[in-house]
């Protein structure tokens, strides 16, 4: 079954697979173009004990999610961790909605030889947070899982 989904920009084409009659899982390639259809998610990650979510501007290079940051909790932490990161839309007006998360870990590139690192340096990530973004971060996701869901308008009234 094909539908297309409103994300705000240009909208991909998706694949999906219906679990019930509300949601559906998303394919891996549906799941990756709605990652390059956002520049601003979510990651998420332990942190002495507590679970840590920032938003972060991002950009992406084949599977790669790249971004930067700045000295802190997301550089010291993240690449001695597992991260997730999520994007989303949802229009209240329709009720539709998508939700991607990619699963992996995250190393600093900044200073990496090679023409990996080197290229990765060059996705066009603009932080709008204040402050010095000079550390570049790439996440290799291990996993990206996501959802396309309806939410009919009696289901959405709050009681």
């Amino acid at each position: 079954m094909s539908s297309r989904l409103d994300t705000g920009m240009r909208t991909p084409r998706l694949e999906q697979v219906t679990f019930d009659d509300s949601a559906t899982v998303l394919t891996e390639d549906d799941c990756l173009a709605l990652l390059r259809s956002r520049e601003v998610g979510r990651i998420a990650f332990d942190f002495e004990g507590k679970v840590e979510i920032f938003p972060v501007n991002y950009g992406m290079e084949g599977k790669i999610i790249v971004f930067r940051t700045g000295a802190g909790t997301k550089l010291d932490a993240v690449s001695r961790t597992s991260v997730a990161f999520e994007v989303e839309n949802w229009d209240p007006d329709s009720g539709i909605g998508w939700s991607v998360v990619a699963r992996g870990r995250a190393e600093e590139v900044t200073t990496n030889p090679g023409r990996v690192a080197e290229h990765l340096r060059w996705v066009p990530v603009q932080p709008v947070a204040p402050g010095d973004r000079w550390h570049w971060m790439a996440i290799k996701p291990s996993e990206i899982t996501g959802r396309h869901f309806h939410v009919p308008p009696a289901g959405r009234e709050r009681a």
